[in-house]
């Protein structure tokens, strides 16, 4: 019992090192072109109370328009300003298989946003040198009668 527990041991500290020698090797060697930026997506509902919203964003080669496959990965997605959107927003995972992300929030309090309001941010891994263009499309905005209210949606990338 005592030789196995030795072997084990022994092993152990010849492989331990191993590993850690080339996990550190693996960091050093990260890909080039990789970076990290937030797209941070604003509503303007105008005079009416923003209740329910959802939209799509995908990024986009120009020209034509086609999915920019490869070039980006969405890493996060976290709430806007607004009290009423400070809750990270529902999104559809299987979506992003696709190059793409479908999201969506609603609140059924009383303080809710009018004008243009950060909904949420989008943070994205870029893969590659070249600054991708997103597509951005609002499916609905909505009051808080479930009515849906005239709204453009823009966003902003950061840094």
């Amino acid at each position: 019992m005592n030789k196995i527990t030795l072997i084990i041991l022994a092993s152990v500290c010849v492989i331990v090192p191993v590993l850690a020698q080339q996990s550190e090797q693996d960091y050093s060697t990260a890909q080039p072109g990789v970076r990290f930026a937030p797209l941070h997506i604003y509503i303007d509902s105008g005079n009416s109370n923003l209740a329910a919203y959802q939209f799509e964003v995908r990024a986009v080669r120009e020209p034509p328009l086609q999915p920019a496959a490869g070039q980006i990965k969405i890493v996060g997605v976290e709430g806007g300003r607004h009290e009423a959107f400070k809750e990270a927003p529902y999104y559809d995972p299987a979506a992003l298989a696709n190059d793409r992300i479908i999201i969506a929030a609603f609140n059924t309090g009383r303080d809710l946003p009018t004008d243009r309001t950060r909904i949420t941010t989008i943070h994205l891994q870029i893969i590659g040198d070249a600054e991708p263009q997103y597509e951005l499309k609002l499916i609905v905005a909505a009051d808080a009668d479930g009515k849906e209210i005239p709204a453009e949606i823009t966003f902003e990338k950061g840094e």
